[in-house]
């Protein structure tokens, strides 16, 4: 029987996993932990975010979305600002991108007071990536090759985080798409090529789901 609860937070992850290592926990393991436990925290720790910007009505072009503040001071908005997210796996690890859609096409340049543009200022290089999972491409396939009960909570505990997060933003948005595997289709994808993924295009790949 698994000494975890169905869905166990990160520090009961964290805690059986020092327990199985008698306390000497991977720095792999530490890195994709430290990401998430900053994940749990995208929304209400003090520092700045691409996630926390996008999700900021502030930086909505009203104009564009037919926009207003209630008598609340509240913005209102009548037409959702149109995404599309990327799940992608590289080098550092995992990203979630975002892309805002201009009269029908995705955005990848920077557009500044653009009137058709969702955000008042759309600059890729501090915009686009949201987060950051770190080396969890390599801590995947640790996992499947060597890891335990802990390090596949761990991922689980990634996928349903970012997915709650996805969920966050649908709120919000208009999502059009969310290409590429999700983590846990990842995954599943390391495991139907026995880790042999490096040197793969799945890195890249959309999900054909």
């Amino acid at each position: 029987m698994s000494s975890l609860a169905k869905k166990p937070n990160l520090k009961e992850i964290n805690a059986l996993k020092k327990k199985l290592n008698w306390g000497d926990v991977p720095a792999i393991y530490s890195l994709v932990a430290s990401s998430l436990s900053e994940l749990d925290g995208i929304l209400s720790h003090g520092f700045d975010s691409a996630y926390k910007t996008i999700l900021d009505r502030n930086t909505w072009n009203l104009q564009a979305l037919n926009g207003y503040r209630d008598s609340d001071g509240n913005i209102q908005v009548k037409i959702k600002p149109k995404l599309i997210l990327r799940h992608d796996y590289n080098d550092m690890g995992y990203e979630l991108l975002c892309y805002p859609i201009v009269d029908g096409e995705r955005i990848n340049h920077p557009l500044v007071r653009e009137h058709t543009c969702p955000f008042q200022t759309w600059l890729p290089e501090s915009m686009r990536m949201l987060f950051r999972i770190n080396s969890l491409v390599a801590f995947s396939i640790f996992t499947y090759q060597n890891g335990d009960e802990a390090d596949l909570a761990l991922i689980k505990y990634a996928y349903y985080s970012v997915e709650k997060l996805i969920k966050i933003l649908s709120e919000s948005f208009e999502l059009v798409e969310v290409e590429g595997y999700s983590i846990a289709e990842f995954y599943q994808e390391i495991d139907r090529r026995n880790g042999n993924i490096l040197n793969s295009d799945v890195t890249q790949k959309p999900s054909e789901n």
